[in-house]
């Protein structure tokens, strides 16, 4: 059976700030994501979005600030030690092996958490097959199990890619545009998929997303950056009511920011 996802914990964020160069990216940034809720963090392009979420996964190390998970600090630690810490992340692009079939992409990510990677020069194909395919059916995709991800479609792809994440039985879920490239009626389907999901399973979500129709509909709170600067946060009512936000972002005017053009 599917490991639920267990000692809860939410993630703290506190004065994350990242340059490159003399630019602000991540500039002083402070919110909290607690278990069982949908946070989306949106904002214009180049607004911070990617260089948070690749500091909470530890692909970048702030230049200050606490990334906290409970009782870890995550600051310094590595993609996988955070990882280990019952953290997921989906990709924009999709990150499956395609010239596997369905059900051996969340075989292997079940074998990685289970720590069994040096049982690798044997075959995988008999390994969790059970486990995966519960994951697969919570997801819509186990009449595909056997099929090569090469061939499915891509909003198919997406859901496999939710699959893998929660083989690892996370605590905080990362999603990095979940529904880029995907039509309409497939991005309502996969996100009330994975809200329910990380509701049943007491699950903390972050997310961005361009698509505000997705955001206001499926997000609990809204986190706007602009500019490297949290700008505001709120439920989606909130947010879509705040006069900053609808300048910067939901206009459609030129960004502008404290004298500076975007």
């Amino acid at each position: 059976m599917v490991q639920e996802a267990k000692h809860q914990a939410k993630l703290v964020i506190e004065k994350l700030s990242k340059s490159f160069g003399g630019v602000h990216a991540v500039n002083n940034v402070s919110f909290k994501v607690t278990p069982g809720t949908f946070v989306a963090l949106i904002g214009p392009n180049g607004a911070g979005k990617t260089t948070c979420f690749n500091m909470v996964n530890g692909q970048l190390k702030p230049d200050s600030g606490s990334i906290r998970f409970g009782d870890h600090e995550l600051t310094g630690k590595s993609p996988s030690d955070i990882w280990k810490l019952g953290v997921g992340r989906t990709f924009q692009i999709t990150a499956t092996y395609p010239t596997m079939t369905v059900i051996e992409n969340v075989q292997m990510a079940l074998i990685s958490h289970h720590k069994r990677l040096f049982n690798l020069i044997k075959s995988a194909s008999g390994s969790y097959k059970d486990e995966a395919l519960e994951l697969l059916d919570m997801v819509n995709m186990a009449p595909q199990a056997e099929r090569s991800c090469g061939v499915i479609a891509y909003g198919d792809l997406k859901r496999v890619e939710i699959a893998v994440a929660l083989a690892n039985a996370p605590r905080l879920l990362l999603m990095d545009e979940p529904t880029a490239g995907m039509a309409p009626a497939e991005r309502v389907d996969l996100m009330s998929l994975t809200a329910t999901i990380a509701k049943e399973r007491n699950i903390a979500v972050l997310f961005t997303e361009h698509d505000m129709d997705t955001v206001f509909t499926h997000a609990d709170e809204v986190l706007v950056l602009n500019l490297g600067e949290l700008i505001a946060h709120g439920t989606p009512a909130q947010v879509r009511k705040n006069k900053q936000v609808q300048q910067v972002y939901l206009g459609a005017g030129t960004t502008y920011a404290k004298g500076k053009r975007k």
